[in-house]
């Protein structure tokens, strides 16, 4: 017994890896090892000797298994040593970079758009997201058998019985927020209105909510040549492009006479938006002199003053240039999706830091 004892002890002190462990494991602790074929041989020892061998048998193999776990744990730790020995880690080097939040692309367009109309003089006017229908239609020259004012494209509030105050809409564009700054601010003015909109609406280019931005200029000498400059110097700046062509359409707007639908000419190469080349066009804005009636409506002559008007969606504009491919992922993605189109606060531009992208 002491030397099977002996002789294993032995082995596994000097084994010099985990798989000459194994084997001895196996050798001598094993199913057919040396220690539980001696075991077996109890069977035909008289009881007086299976007395005595046998808490001996047991003990070796615990003795046995007790120096194969601790040789184990010093291979490991001789391992590791040596695998620390190797290796090199400077341990006083700062953390990798994790952006604790990101800014929506949405908040990030909006951003950029007021710092470029802010180049151009345009101040931000804002106003409430529930107005009345005559600021939200009737100021804006919208009749009321416009298709614009059914239930099925506008959200109402709703009235109790015997309320008779003025119907309210939750905003269909944020064109009422201009009549409010010309009765606020008289002419000559210059102001962008940028915020949320609602319409009854949902498919892969309409959300419910969406956002827009606004633009409005009067003064007594303005015309449609203006509206071009200052439409031509905001693409060239949103877009990054040294030259840009725009295209003006004849349309029709309430608000506006004359009224005119604006393109960008474009390509489209391998499913990639360049602007400025090409020979695409793609639509982005509606745009015109403001309507008479409209000044009236803001308290503004329109025999002394004139101005041009124009609008676009901040979402729309936002995935062609960001390259966002559904409007509605704006508002019903997780968290990986802002990762990958957000942007981080540091470089967000603004009023304040200016453009820094």
């Amino acid at each position: 017994m002491d030397d099977l004892r002996d002789k294993y002890l032995k082995a596994i002190a000097e084994a010099g890896d985990e798989a000459a462990l194994e084997d001895l494991r196996v050798q001598a602790v094993g199913k057919k090892g040396e220690v539980a074929l001696k075991m077996r041989e109890l069977g035909k020892m008289t009881p007086e000797e299976r007395q005595e061998m046998g808490p001996k048998l047991n003990a070796l193999k615990d003795e046995i298994n007790s120096a194969l776990a601790a040789k184990k744990v010093a291979l490991a730790d001789a391992a590791l040593d040596e695998r620390l020995r190797g290796e090199w880690l400077d341990v006083t080097l700062p953390g990798r970079p994790r952006r604790e939040g990101t800014i929506h692309p949405i908040s990030q367009v909006t951003e950029e758009v007021t710092a470029i109309f802010a180049d151009m003089g345009f101040a931000v006017a804002e106003g409430p997201q529930i107005e009345s229908d005559w600021y939200n239609f009737d100021a804006l020259n919208i009749p009321s058998h416009h298709p614009a004012r059914a239930e099925m494209d506008t959200f109402y509030t709703h009235r109790a019985e015997g309320d008779d105050r003025p119907p309210h809409v939750l905003r269909t564009h944020t064109s009422p927020v201009q009549i409010r700054a010309m009765q606020a601010q008289g002419a000559p003015i210059r102001v962008i209105a940028p915020g949320r909109v609602y319409r009854a609406d949902y498919d892969q280019t309409h959300t419910p909510m969406f956002h827009q931005v606004e633009g409005l200029a009067i003064d007594k000498d303005i015309s449609m040549a203006n509206l071009k400059w200052v439409l031509e110097e905001f693409v060239k700046a949103f877009f990054e492009v040294d030259e840009v062509e725009l295209r003006f359409r004849a349309s029709h707007f309430p608000f506006t006479e004359p009224s005119a639908e604006v393109d960008i000419r474009c390509s489209w190469e391998d499913g990639t938006l360049k602007i400025g080349e090409g020979d695409d066009w793609l639509e982005i804005l509606g745009s015109g002199m403001v309507h008479p009636k409209v000044l009236e409506a803001g308290n503004i002559d329109p025999n002394e003053w004139q101005g041009f008007a124009f609008g676009m969606g901040i979402d729309r504009i936002a995935m062609l240039k960001y390259g966002i491919p559904d409007l509605r992922a704006f508002f019903d993605s997780d968290l990986r999706w802002l990762r990958h189109y957000g942007f981080a606060a540091l470089d967000v531009p603004t009023l304040h830091g200016g453009l820094s992208r």
